[in-house]
């Protein structure tokens, strides 16, 4: 009998975002790869506007980068504008955004992938997981294979036909085995971390990949914490053992990434028509949700939206304000020389609603299926339709409105602001209310997309099921929003995923060390009702957490991973080095009150000197900079801008990161506090009933992460203090 079986080491299903930085990671770190998508042409697909970055986003991205992800250097290959966004702010807000090509971003993904080593991409759509029950008998290794239809080694794996007929048998599938070997266990817990200001690897010139995972080994790299401590923490009820196509064909796997996006169980809506249908008019998933449920995950129902595109040549752009790119770009990826991007750029264009566009909306808000009860799911608070708007801000004349071009080769442009789903002759005489669009013509309508996602409350941070063994998710499937955010989780998972099938510790990052850990920990711990975006505000060490310092805060971890190269390790040895030497030398370089001195503040309107000042004193006055300070510095020599960069936000903010890393070291006396995961609270006395109940759905690993989950209270934190000090827990 034929075989219909093939056997990979990963399966990632999706080829979005999230997909696409999930299966590069796990490919590089020299894992046979999988990638599974409904159609080739719809990989790192930007059905929304095709932009990357943004407000809190663009630090996504940086960190992305820090990690050895790909949408940093993608994205710098493929775009048409580039700006950072809130320069008349300080630093910690200072975002980039860049307008991409949207074809061309496609295209150039799709060409990493096909050019990856150990990385197969496959258009087919999966169907169901294929798993085993384990439970209990985890403990003695006595696996039993679970009763559900998903257990199908040596079976038939059947068909599902899409019009609804019987199940047919296919083919016998032979016994295989076991796949893989049973991860070894991960070294104990409670493992603590060396003392990081007590190493100065800025100073060594020479620090080999080696030497950096000698030092992780005894204990040094924050990767290793207690709290992954699997034989400690882990009760899974079921493990991952391959998945099955639509057509029949099984892989069988060590570890699988559901990276599903608003294709799974997806339906369009444009007034009165729904459409089960994915982004763009491309395939929805419509079989993988029955076997999730079969599992025991939880599902939920979310949406988006997404507004018109407008022909190019119907739009009076000089009814609008341009909108330029800056003179100067900077880079998204710290791999990318900055010279190499310098380009002509595209313009955008502002206009804004007007009352007659909110009449025309409130008048046929009965047409529209969020109010008339169509939707099922939850939308975004931060992103509404316009329809929202209108409703929720009633006060406001006015909304912005942003017509930005999709591509340098096509004539489609975004209207940014006012995503609806609203009849078709409602949305063309809406857009028609607002200056330059009278006479717009709509190459593809407005609509919302309704789709399956989980409450990503069952994971862990390493985006592991906690029930699952090597079930990993990613993306909006995680109830997220967004390019950024889903390919920062995608990445986590895959690098997970691989460190599992290798038995090396996980990937993690707390809430001090990145947007990524916020966005992560946020997801894991807290109940989110509508999707997640990530946004400066939900950040609380955000000075600490700048888009500028990502690659020092974050490419050492992605260098112990594997990820990162040696040659840009030491590179960034190297800034850390020249970045220490010139604020040491500022700090103790001084001016007198000499005339000169006294006649350069004048004209540079600063107080004058009463007594000698170091030029970091000097720098940290808000009317001078470094570059202003040239002309009274004459021993500096050339540095990188990219280092300029940081040596003058490190030393005008300097009393403020100190703060905050006091703050920091607060946070993590909290985060030491580790919790086990077999612990039983209903054995904890004096706990409320609520947060047992919550303890118990989101098992933290921390005392802090538990402090963080809605419906523990600090009297709860109290207790569980108290009763792990008393029982040595």
């Amino acid at each position: 009998m034929m075989k219909y079986c093939e056997q990979v080491d990963v399966c990632v299903i999706g080829a979005g975002h999230a997909g696409c930085e999930a299966a590069l990671a796990c490919a590089r770190l020299g894992l046979e790869t999988v990638i599974f998508t409904v159609s080739v042409d719809s990989i790192a697909l930007m059905p929304c506007n095709p932009n990357v970055g943004g407000s809190s986003k663009g630090h996504l991205v940086r960190e992305l980068d820090a990690l050895g992800g790909e949408m940093g250097k993608n994205i710098d290959k493929t775009f048409i504008q580039s700006k950072m966004l809130n320069l008349s702010k300080g630093p910690a807000v200072h975002s980039l955004r860049a307008q991409a090509d949207k074809a061309e971003y496609s295209r150039a993904m799709r060409k990493v992938l096909e050019n990856q080593e150990h990385l197969t991409i496959k258009q087919a759509e999966v169907c169901e997981l294929l798993w085993e029950d384990v439970g209990e008998n985890r403990q003695t290794g006595n696996l039993s294979i679970g009763t559900a239809k998903n257990d199908q080694l040596g079976k038939s794996p059947g068909i599902v036909e899409r019009a609804g007929q019987p199940d047919e048998p296919l083919g016998i599938i032979e016994e295989t085995g076991r796949i893989g070997e049973l991860r070894e266990s991960i070294e104990g817990a409670g493992r603590k971390s060396g003392n990081q200001e007590e190493r100065d690897v800025s100073s060594i010139e020479n620090f080999s990949r080696e030497d950096f995972l000698k030092e992780e080994e005894e204990g040094f790299c924050e990767n290793k914490k207690g709290s992954t401590d699997k034989k400690n923490r882990k009760r899974y009820q079921k493990k991952i053992k391959g998945v099955k196509t639509f057509t029949g064909m099984v892989y069988e796997c060590k570890a699988v990434v559901l990276c599903t996006g608003t294709y799974l169980g997806a339906r369009c809506l444009c007034g009165e028509s729904i459409t089960y249908t994915g982004p763009n008019g491309l395939q929805a998933a419509t079989h993988l949700t029955q076997s999730l449920k079969e599992m025991g995950i939880e599902l939920r129902r979310f949406k988006t939206g997404t507004p018109a595109r407008m022909e190019r040549r119907s739009i009076d752009f000089s009814r609008m304000e341009e909108q330029f790119g800056d003179e100067r770009i900077v880079p998204f990826s710290f791999s990318t020389d900055p010279d190499s991007i310098q380009k002509d750029q595209v313009s955008c264009w502002l206009t804004y609603t007007n009352e007659k566009t909110h009449e025309i909306i409130r008048g046929n808000l009965d047409r529209s299926p969020i109010y008339a009860g169509i939707i099922e799911g939850t939308g975004p608070r931060y992103c509404p339709s316009i329809e929202d708007k209108v409703v929720k801000f009633a006060d406001k004349e006015r909304h912005q409105v942003f017509l930005e071009p999709e591509g340098l080769h096509t004539s489609e442009m975004y209207v940014g602001g006012m995503s609806s789903s609203l009849p078709e002759d409602v949305q063309l005489a809406m857009y028609r209310t607002v200056p330059g669009l009278e006479h717009c013509k709509i190459v593809r309508n407005a609509y919302a997309i309704e789709y399956d996602c989980i409450n990503a409350g069952q994971l862990d941070a390493t985006l592991e099921f906690r029930a699952v063994e090597g079930l990993f998710s990613a993306g909006q499937f995680n109830g997220s929003s967004g390019y950024e955010e889903a390919a920062c989780q995608g990445l986590v998972a895959g690098v997970n995923a691989a460190m599992s099938i290798l038995g090396k510790e996980p990937l993690t990052i707390d809430r001090s060390e990145g947007y990524i850990g916020v966005l992560i920990d946020d997801l894991v711990t807290k109940d989110n009702r509508e999707p997640y975006r990530m946004m400066t505000s939900r950040a609380e060490y955000r000075l600490l957490l700048r888009q500028d310092n990502a690659d020092l805060r974050l490419r050492k971890k992605g260098y112990a991973v594997g990820l990162i190269s040696e040659e840009e390790y030491q590179a960034l040895l190297e800034k850390e080095r020249l970045i220490e030497e010139e604020i040491n030398r500022l700090k103790n370089t001084f001016v007198g009150a000499n005339k000169e001195i006294q006649n350069f503040l004048e004209v540079h309107e600063s107080s004058t000197l009463k007594t000698a000042a170091s030029l970091a004193e000097l720098l940290c006055r808000p009317e001078l900079s470094y570059e202003v300070l040239a002309e009274i510095d004459r021993d500096r020599v050339p540095l990188p801008d990219a280092v300029l960069e940081q040596v003058e936000i490190e030393i005008k903010y300097e009393g403020y990161i100190l703060r905050q890393k006091r703050q920091v070291e607060q946070y993590k006396k909290m985060e030491k506090k580790l919790i086990p995961q077999n612990l039983d609270y209903d054995e904890v006395p004096s706990l409320r009933l609520e947060a047992r109940q919550h303890l118990k759905q989101f098992r933290p690993v921390s005392i802090g992460q538990a402090s963080r989950i809605s419906g523990v209270s600090p009297a709860d934190i109290s207790v569980l203090l108290v009763y792990l000090e008393r029982y040595g827990r």
